[in-house]
């Protein structure tokens, strides 16, 4: 069911600093800061031969990764992105293997204008899991 792996994301106190970090210290390809407010993100894409890297930093104080934040205030890894060919099929087999679709259950357009899904931790092994349609 998952392809490729799209992202890794990781939550960053100092959005700035993490994209200068990437950019400047590590020379990689690092895209323009984007707010995600159906998110409660900013995110900003470091673009690499293989994958992409997501620097993840809180929009607003109800902003989920202000949570992740709180509990990590260095940052961290916040989830993995896999890429899917058909969200609606890989929601109906998650159903039905009981595993836990966060939210609503139904896919939202995610920062690359595609629709995804997240799926609990505590059913993958304490990962926070994103499926992005491909």
């Amino acid at each position: 069911m998952i392809g490729r792996l799209n992202h890794v994301a990781i939550a960053v106190p100092d959005l700035a600093a993490a994209t200068a970090l990437y950019k400047d210290v590590l020379g990689a390809t690092v895209g323009a800061p984007q707010d995600q407010p159906e998110h409660g993100v900013t995110v900003v894409f470091v673009t690499l031969d293989n994958t992409k890297i997501e620097l993840l930093h809180p929009l607003g104080k109800d902003s989920p990764i202000a949570g992740f934040l709180a509990r990590n205030p260095a940052g961290g890894v916040h989830h993995i992105c896999y890429e899917v060919a058909d969200i609606t099929a890989a929601s109906a087999r998650l159903k039905r293997a009981r595993a836990r679709v966060l939210g609503d259950g139904k896919p939202r357009i995610g920062a690359h204008g595609k629709p995804v899904l997240f799926l609990h931790p505590k059913d993958f092994t304490g990962t926070l899991i994103e499926l992005e349609e491909a």
